[in-house]
C-alpha cells in the first residue's frame, strides 16, 4: 500500500460533502422504493437493493445509516427515516436470540439515537431516552448468552467463533456501561463486561495469527474467519473460513471487522483494555498494510484468492474493480480505514493514520463513489458471499463488480463522519460517547 503521507482530515472535507449530497439520494430512494416485504435489503444486483436470506443482519445499516446523515448534515429528514423505521421495525433484532450481529443491528440503531441525545443533538426527552436504553439493555444480554464458555458463538453453532462479533461487541458494552447484567437460572448475575474482555481475548488468541509458529501459514496479522472449537471440552481445534477462500488465507472483511473492533474496544476500555487487544490491533492493520491490498489501500476480497497470480504483481498498482480474475471488496476497505484511523489516534502513530485517510480518499471517488441516480447504492465494488456464488456479475464481466452492500455502503458514512468531526473540531466520534 503507497500511504500518501500529505493527506488531512480537512483535505477531504470537500469530497466527503459529496459523499453527503450521493447519501441523501441513495436513502430516500430506498426508503420510497424498496419493497420492504422481501427483507432486510443486503446488496445491490443491477443497482437496486435486493435481499439475501442468510440472517437478518443488515437492515440496522440501513436506518442506521439515515441517522448517521443526520449527525453529519442536520437534516431531519434523514433523522425522521431513522427513528421512525427504528421504532417500528428493529424490535425483533432485540432481543434476537438466533445471531451474533447485536452489535450491527441495534448499536447502528438504538445507539446512534442515544449517542446523539446524549451530545444533545437530540433534545431530551425521559420516555424516548428510556425506550434507547431498554432496548441497548435487552440487545447486549441477548447477545452475551450466546456463550460457549470463552467466546460468543456465531450462528453456526457453540463450535464457532466468527472474527466479526468483535465489532458487535458494542452492544455488551453499552449494556455493560447502561448499568446492565445478563441473568442466569437462579438469578445468577452475569457480567456483560466480563464477557465483552473473554470474548475478545478468545479473538485475539485464535482468530489473529502472530507469526510465532502455531502453522505453516502463520504471518503477523493475518486472521482466519472462524475458529473452531470442541464443544465437549472446550480446545481449540482448528481454523476455519465461512466466506473466505480457506482457512489457510485471509479473508479481507473479516479482517477489516478485527482492525476496526479492537481499536474501539481499546477506546472503550481504556486502561482497562487487554494488552491483548492492543497487540491484535497492530497486528491486523499492519497485515492490512503491507500484505492485502493494492497500492490505492483496497483489497481484493482474499489474500489466497484462487486466481489472483494472474494479475501479477498486483500491489504494486491501483484495484482494478473490473478485471476478469477476482473482485475486490470495497466493505473491507470503508471498514478497515476506521480501524486504522482509531489506531492511529491512539497511538499516536502516523504510519496508521495516514493510511486510513488514504483508503477513505481512494473510496471517496470514483469508480468506488456511486455518482449514478440510477444506482440505490452508494460504495460500488462491495462483495458479500463469493464462495457461495451470491454476488452479482455484471453482462460483460466474470467476476462480481459494480455493486453495493448495506455494510459497505454504512461504514463509508461512518468513517467519513469520524473524518468529518476531526475536521471541525467537532466531538469526538465513539458509539460510546
Amino acid at each position: 500500500m503507497k500511504i500518501n503521507a500529505r493527506l488531512t482530515p480537512a483535505s477531504l472535507t470537500r469530497k466527503i460533502a459529496r459523499m453527503w449530497e450521493l447519501s441523501a439520494r441513495k436513502i430516500t430512494d430506498l426508503e420510497t422504493n424498496y419493497d420492504v416485504r422481501k427483507g432486510s435489503p443486503v446488496f445491490t444486483v443491477r443497482g437496486k437493493y435486493t435481499a439475501r436470506g442468510w440472517t437478518e443482519w443488515t437492515q440496522g445499516f440501513q436506518y442506521g445509516g439515515a441517522i448517521l446523515q443526520f449527525d453529519a448534515t442536520g437534516d431531519t429528514a434523514m433523522l425522521e427515516i431513522g427513528r421512525r423505521n427504528t421504532v417500528a421495525k428493529m424490535a425483533p433484532h432485540v432481543s434476537h436470540f438466533g445471531v451474533h450481529d447485536h452489535g450491527f443491528n441495534n448499536v447502528s440503531t438504538y445507539g446512534n439515537l442515544l449517542r446523539l441525545m446524549n451530545e444533545g443533538r437530540l433534545p431530551e426527552n425521559g420516555w424516548e431516552r428510556n425506550f434507547y436504553e431498554l432496548a441497548l439493555k435487552i440487545s447486549g444480554a441477548a447477545q452475551a448468552r450466546r456463550w460457549s464458555g470463552n467466546y460468543i458463538y456465531s450462528f453456526n453453532g457453540p463450535h464457532s467463533l466468527f472474527v466479526d462479533t468483535i465489532r458487535s461487541l458494542r452492544s455488551l458494552a453499552l449494556a455493560h456501561q447502561l448499568g446492565h447484567v445478563g441473568m442466569e437460572e437462579n438469578d445468577r448475575k452475569v457480567s456483560l463486561l466480563d464477557r465483552l474482555k473473554q470474548h475478545g481475548l478468545t479473538t485475539a488468541k485464535y482468530s489473529v495469527f502472530y507469526g510465532e509458529g502455531r502453522d505453516a501459514y502463520d504471518v503477523w496479522g493475518r486472521t482466519t474467519h472462524e475458529a473452531i472449537f470442541n464443544v465437549n471440552d472446550g480446545n481449540y481445534r482448528c481454523p476455519n473460513s465461512q466466506q473466505g477462500y480457506s482457512p489457510f488465507s485471509t479473508w479481507t472483511r473479516g479482517l477489516a471487522w478485527a482492525m476496526l473492533g479492537f481499536p474501539e474496544q481499546i477506546e472503550y476500555l481504556g486502561k482497562n483494555a487487554p494488552p491483548e487487544f492492543l497487540k491484535a490491533a497492530k497486528a491486523t492493520c499492519d497485515f492490512y498494510i503491507d500484505n492485502a491490498t493494492a497500492s490505492d489501500g483496497i483489497p481484493y476480497w482474499d489474500t489466497g484468492a484462487p486466481l489472483l497470480h494472474k494479475l501479477g504483481n498486483w500491489q504494486a498498482r491501483p484495484a482494478d474493480p473490473y478485471n476478469q480474475y477476482e473482485p475486490v471488496d470495497s466493505s473491507a476497505a470503508a471498514i478497515g480505514a476506521q480501524g486504522l484511523l482509531r489506531l492511529g489516534r491512539i497511538l499516536k502513530n502516523k504510519r496508521y493514520w495516514q493510511a486510513g485517510l488514504t483508503v477513505l480518499d481512494t473510496l471517496l471517488n470514483e469508480p468506488y463513489l456511486s455518482t449514478s441516480a440510477k444506482h440505490q447504492g452508494l460504495l460500488l465494488h462491495s462483495v458479500y458471499h463469493r464462495p457461495n456464488g451470491w454476488d452479482c456479475i455484471p453482462a460483460g464481466q466474470k467476476v462480481p463488480c459494480g455493486e453495493s452492500s448495506m455494510w459497505g455502503d454504512y461504514h463509508l458514512r461512518e468513517a467519513a463522519l469520524y473524518v468529518q468531526r476531526i475536521a471541525n473540531n467537532e466531538p469526538y466520534y465513539t458509539f460510546f460517547s
